[in-house]
């Protein structure tokens, strides 16, 4: 691995775990074992690292969001795709750590994170229209705006919830809990009943959840 990929998966890893305003440049050349200097030949201090970070997270975004919309879900793809989404955004979580204060620090990033949270936005209500398009949900076009817009909610900030409610809790358990929630949003409006919904969803939720105690436990 080059040294700048080390420095960014270095700078990642401790950012996520320490989080970022906790973390200097001086932490990152240790942890890569590189000296201050050789870091800022690479990277001009954390402004340049943040915004290196950025840019693989919302590529990262952008082809996971862009999916639905070119090629609609089959339904019962859709807590694979929740997950995935959540995923890149757990690997990349120090930017939804203490969100406002760090917009407010790194103001390039404001516009940029706005347009993200507009295409996740978009992609909830390709996915909605999808599924009313093919009868799959009764939903008014009113309605999908607004549960769109509750999705988008649940997208930025569920593990800021999670943080507070369960600390300790495992990356796929606080992802699991994620699309359980977002997917329980959509329930109301499934035309074959809120029941027979919330019993697959749940049911997917148990099976998840025994399978990472499982692996906890190996």
């Amino acid at each position: 691995m080059k040294t700048r990929e080390r420095i960014l998966k270095a700078s990642l890893e401790l950012f996520n775990e320490e989080g970022e305003t906790n973390v200097s440049t001086v932490d990152i050349a240790n942890q890569v074992d590189i000296s201050p200097g050789n870091l800022y030949y690479h990277f001009k201090g954390k402004d340049a690292l943040i915004a290196a970070l950025y840019d693989a997270f919302e590529e990262e975004m952008r082809i996971v969001l862009t999916a639905p919309v070119e090629s609609p879900l089959r339904a019962e793809d859709n807590w694979l795709y929740f997950y995935i989404v959540f995923e890149e955004i757990f690997d990349f979580r120090f930017f939804y750590r203490n969100l406002t204060d760090l917009l407010n620090r790194y103001p390039q990033l404001n516009a940029r994170f706005d347009d993200l949270l507009e295409r996740k936005q978009a992609t909830c209500v390709a996915l909605l229209t999808s599924l009313s398009e093919r009868n799959l949900l009764d939903i008014r076009e009113d309605e999908t705006e607004q549960v769109s817009t509750r999705l988008t909610m649940l997208l930025t900030y569920w593990l800021n919830f999670e943080a507070v409610r369960h600390p300790n809790a495992s990356g796929p358990d606080i992802i699991h809990g994620g699309v359980y929630h977002v997917l329980s949003h959509v329930a109301p409006y499934f035309a074959a009943g809120r029941g027979v919904f919330m019993d697959v969803i749940s049911t997917l939720y148990e099976d998840q959840k025994a399978d990472a105690e499982k692996r906890a436990n190996r």
